[in-house]
């Protein structure tokens, strides 16, 4: 069995982060704050600068699919996750419901969903697009709706400096990125290892950052553990209603198989590393952002999990 580098790398950063807190807080002797900003500047100027506008074209033309994807995260997500958040107001924090309903007003993923899309034999093009758009619309969205979720449970959330702040650090080096790709596509071919190694040690930081200083303001202390695994819980929930609903809806408009990957694993799927650094963005200054992340790094595991099993089970369907 593989070993996981990257869980392990979490796992290593949260344990670091419960054994010496001090050293990765934001004003700390490590300077997290700042240095984890400049790391997400640079992750998506590399992110611009791999995007590829043929690829984007070559799957822009199945419009069903388009409109599956993005209605399932942008809209299906986020109404489970107002459900949960208002339904579960006795039962769980408000730190918690909101770490939760941010998982589901997150974009999908890029890399897993073309890869597992690939994997089992879908349709790798609209993947490419798909997962690329919801991304670039994540940036605006995301912000928007946790703005309205704060507001409507009667929470202060500044939503235009919050937009403004991501498009300043996520769009604008991602734009810069996108301008520069005719000069250094060629060079980001040749080292994606090095630029895949640069996106996950900047989650990383991101999510040891995070934990220093949930940690440091003693959160952790007044939650017991099976907080943790509801949490854990629901994520799993969450992933199997919205896998069960995407095929449902896939089969249900005449999708062929290949379509059904690309709906089902784009659908489904939520971007830790989009939604890491916005939420440094957006909850930089409280310190329950760790708990604000957990449910997202949770869900990140299991999807991988899940989804590289039916991954497999799709390509069996494909060859038979």
């Amino acid at each position: 069995m593989k070993i996981d580098g990257f869980l392990l790398a979490m796992l290593a950063a949260i344990l670091l982060a419960f054994v010496a807190p001090q050293i990765g807080t934001p004003h700390g002797p490590l300077h997290m704050g700042l240095v984890t900003t400049l790391g997400i500047g640079f992750v998506f100027f590399l992110h611009g600068a791999n995007l590829s506008p043929q690829a984007l074209k070559a799957g822009a033309a199945n419009w069903r699919i388009h409109a599956a994807v993005q209605a399932t995260t942008f809209v299906l997500f986020p109404l489970i996750g107002l459900a949960l958040f208002f339904g579960l107001r006795s039962l769980l924090d408000y730190e918690v419901r909101l770490g939760i309903f941010f998982l589901c007003a997150l974009s999908s993923t890029i890399s897993s969903s073309v890869a597992m899309t690939s994997m089992a034999r879908g349709n790798v093009p609209a993947a490419v697009f798909d997962a690329s758009l919801s991304g670039i619309i994540g940036m605006a969205i995301t912000p928007t709706l946790i703005a309205t979720v704060a507001a409507v449970s009667g929470q202060s959330f500044p939503i235009l400096p919050a937009i403004a702040d991501v498009a300043m650090t996520l769009l604008v080096p991602f734009a810069a990125g996108q301008a520069l790709r005719p000069l250094i596509a060629r060079w980001l071919a040749a080292n994606k290892r090095l630029i895949n190694l640069c996106d996950r040690g900047v989650i990383v930081l991101i999510v040891y950052s995070a934990f220093c200083e949930s940690t440091a303001s003693g959160l952790w202390w007044s939650y017991s553990p099976w907080v943790i695994a509801e949490i854990a819980g629901i994520a799993a929930a969450l992933l199997a209603l919205v896998l069960w609903l995407t095929t449902i809806a896939a089969r249900a408009w005449g999708f062929s198989l290949a379509d059904e990957v690309t709906t089902v694993f784009c659908g489904s799927k939520k971007s830790l590393a989009n939604g890491a650094p916005i939420a440094k963005i957006l909850f930089g200054a409280s310190p329950a952002l760790g708990m604000i992340m957990l449910p997202i790094i949770l869900y990140h595991q299991l999807q991988l999990i899940v989804c590289s099993i039916l991954a497999r089970r799709y390509a069996g369907c494909a060859e038979a």
